[in-house]
């Protein structure tokens, strides 16, 4: 495959260029379910006339329809996207970012999306469909899966479906987390994909960080207990990653602490603890829920984030080495790959 897609390269330089292009306007359609022309000509920072020409060369071929309300995929079109990945992730150089990531942090598979989080919720949409995928792809049937909260998180529950295998799943938080916005809050995303798969979910009504007899006398709470051997027996976790300080403003950690943190060299988040750059836990906030001792056991822990901002952080975060699956955007990716 990549032999061929090289020859093409040196001959038909130019059949890769609108292959590309014609894969992006699909993949977008796709993404954004129903889309107007003139928002996906700015999504795409094309031309509406070229756009134009474009969309009706694909409507002949029967891979977009379109109506008042827009233009969206057919089953035809979604299946040649499905066939195209691989030829795709190899002409815009993912799977070369793919594999060189997965050997250097040891992981079991590495997904790369096109594109920068950062700048584009299309990508953070995409980060979240290859977010569900990876999960559908790992999960079997009853299983326990811990999720984490986060912007990223709520994208993948958004992408979720009713699923035989996933069906019987219980969904649980991965720890605390009422300081955050409840959209973005870890036991609001463990619901909202139980119901979308036709799962189970069970809520852990904990701050997302306690003082130390807080958290004592919440420990013992029969409930609360009940709940956090569950997250405690989980076989897969899927979480975000954060930037450090990042984190710290939005859980609102006090002056002393963001001080501590930042002399510390803390550079990511990830539930409730502190990263430096090679890696090392330099603080862990007092929650209730998954410890991180807890990941040496779990089966399949699947880290998910994006964006150029956050690549340095997600290489501190693998270096410590409890992820064995990561989805990330390709931003991202090249700067993980600075910092290997």
């Amino acid at each position: 495959m990549r032999e061929i897609l090289d020859i093409q390269k040196q001959l038909l330089p130019d059949l890769l260029d609108i292959m590309k292009k014609r894969y992006s306007i699909l993949h977008h359609i796709l993404v954004s379910g129903v889309v107007g022309r003139r928002t996906l000509a700015s999504s795409l920072d094309m031309t509406e006339r070229v756009l134009r020409g474009e969309v009706d060369f694909l409507k002949e071929l029967g891979l977009l329809e379109s109506d008042a309300s827009g233009m969206r995929i057919t089953e035809s079109g979604r299946q040649l996207l499905e066939d195209m990945l691989p030829i795709i992730k190899i002409a815009f150089g993912l799977t070369d970012l793919e594999e060189s990531i997965a050997k250097a942090f040891g992981l079991s598979q590495v997904i790369v999306v096109p594109g920068d989080s950062d700048a584009s919720d299309f990508t953070k949409k995409e980060l979240g469909r290859a977010g569900a995928a990876a999960l559908r792809k790992y999960v079997a049937k009853d299983d326990i899966i811990a999720v984490t909260g986060g912007s990223t998180m709520a994208q993948i529950a958004n992408n979720l479906a009713i699923s035989s295998s996933m069906k019987g799943s219980w969904f649980v938080p991965a720890r605390g987390g009422l300081g955050e916005s409840v959209d973005m809050q870890a036991n609001t995303i463990a619901s909202i994909m139980a119901k979308k798969t036709g799962g189970k979910y069970r809520l852990l009504h904990v701050p997302d960080h306690l003082g130390e007899e807080a958290y004592q006398s919440l420990i013992q709470d029969p409930q609360i207990q009940e709940v956090v051997d569950a997250v405690r027996s989980c076989r897969i976790v899927v979480h975000g990653i954060g930037d450090a300080m990042v984190m710290a403003r939005r859980r609102k950690v006090d002056a002393e602490t963001t001080r501590s943190l930042q002399a510390d060299g803390a550079l990511a988040e990830a539930f409730g603890y502190y990263f430096d750059r090679q890696g090392n836990v330099v603080h862990k906030m007092p929650t209730v829920g998954l410890r991180l001792e807890d990941l040496q056991r779990i089966e399949v822990v699947i880290g998910v984030a994006g964006g150029k901002s956050k690549g340095e952080a997600i290489a501190s975060v693998l270096r410590h080495g409890q992820e064995n699956v990561l989805v990330t955007d390709e931003a991202a990716a090249l700067e993980i790959m600075k910092h290997v």
